[in-house]
């Protein structure tokens, strides 16, 4: 018989998930925005905010699922 035990995920583990797709969303929106050559008429566009704030994202979606990892290890 196996003794594997079933850990129930943190709430911290899905905060990473949802980061790091909408962060994903986010990031490929600025991609295609910057290629595609779209004008924008915000005050900071050509600073390309949606590709900064994606890549945020994501790098954080990462740290949180990595250390709800070795956390849930211990």
């Amino acid at each position: 018989m196996s003794t594997e035990t079933k850990s129930m995920k943190s709430i911290w583990y899905f905060v990473g998930l949802m980061l790091l797709s909408i962060g994903g969303l986010i990031f490929l929106a600025g991609i295609y925005l910057l290629l595609s050559g779209t004008e924008m008429s915000t005050v900071l566009a050509n600073l390309h905010p949606n590709i900064w704030w994606g890549g945020i994202m994501i790098i954080v979606g990462v740290i949180f699922l990595l250390t709800n990892k070795y956390v849930n290890q211990k």
